[in-house]
């Protein structure tokens, strides 16, 4: 066995042992079909409000301007599926920000990765990233092997479905890399499109962010939301998953086994009441720890108004 094919078998089991569900590795270069498409996106204004996609584009779509000398490029893909829960009071929030904040246990996970595979193989470059860095995520996870792009834009894992987070090691060791080549199993199916509240979701894979229910309950911070969406939100408060709902993979979802993802109690348990009487003091003391404040208590209110308006 050669010392690439020993290295890469060193980390994948790395990985799992970390409790990592899946890990796929790829070759590092030049993104070219990810630029074009990207810059087509932003030329469009898909992006709103996110200016941040559209800076360090030359980043995004080339690894070796992030790590020089990169040779592979690691993703690492974590279930976050909560399994069957009844949605709180009628308001709902995506499934990813039940348990705690994946930024946090995913660097720490990654930080271990790194040390582990220093103490492996010895010492090499390299950085982890998960919503950290532009990387395009998808694109890597796609081209190590883990699955298609659906045509709701997300990851989806024929074994498991799209209710992954996301991580990418981009390093300076070679290694031996996986098929690239996986069928996209969407066929025909259009049920993402057809669900989609607001029609954020086009033909071609294309998605409208500045249409999506996400965008606007996390990342408009305008105090009042476009008159045009009133009444489309169907209840949700942070968030939304109606296209990963309604997506015939996720009926293969299984109950993440990471207990850090398991969902805290008292946002299973919020009455609509709940969130109306909730105070910026509650709302600091019970969401310290979960993705829901990066909405920010404004936010999560001016949500709650708008929804309760419509």
């Amino acid at each position: 066995m050669s010392t690439r094919e020993q290295h890469t078998l060193f980390i994948k089991k790395a990985a799992s042992n970390l409790g990592f569900d899946f890990c796929g590795i790829a070759k590092a270069e030049y993104l070219k079909e990810d630029a074009r498409r990207l810059e087509t996106w932003l030329n469009k204004g898909m992006h709103g409000t996110m200016e941040y996609m559209s800076r360090y584009f030359d980043i995004r779509v080339d690894p070796s301007k992030l790590v020089p000398g990169a040779k592979s490029v690691i993703t690492l893909l974590l279930n976050y599926f909560p399994g069957s829960i009844a949605e709180p009071g009628g308001l709902k929030i995506s499934k990813y920000a039940y348990g705690r904040d994946y930024h946090e246990v995913i660097r720490e996970k990654l930080n271990d990765f790194i040390q582990i595979i220093k103490e492996g193989i010895g010492d090499f470059h390299g950085r982890g990233f998960v919503d950290s860095a532009p990387v395009l995520e998808r694109a890597w996870a796609q081209k190590s092997g883990l699955g298609w792009i659906g045509k709701n834009g997300n990851l989806i894992n024929k074994q498991n479905g799209s209710f992954f987070f996301i991580s990418t090691l981009v390093v300076d060791i070679p290694l031996e890399y996986d098929n690239s080549f996986v069928k996209d199993y969407c066929g025909s199916c259009t049920r993402c499109i057809d669900e989609c509240p607001t029609e954020a979701i086009l033909p071609g894979k294309v998605i409208d962010g500045s249409k999506c229910i996400s965008y606007f309950t996390i990342e408009l911070k305008e105090a009042l939301l476009p008159t045009e969406v009133k009444g489309k939100f169907d209840n949700w408060l942070f968030g939304c998953d109606v296209c990963q709902d309604v997506c015939p993979w996720n009926r293969f979802a299984k109950a993440t086994h990471e207990p850090q993802f398991r969902p805290i109690p008292e946002i299973l348990n919020f009455s609509t009441g709940d969130w109306e009487n909730l105070t910026e003091e509650g709302f600091g003391k019970i969401f310290k720890n979960s993705a829901i404040k990066r909405a920010k208590f404004k936010g999560i209110k001016r949500n709650l108004q708008f929804i309760q308006q419509t």
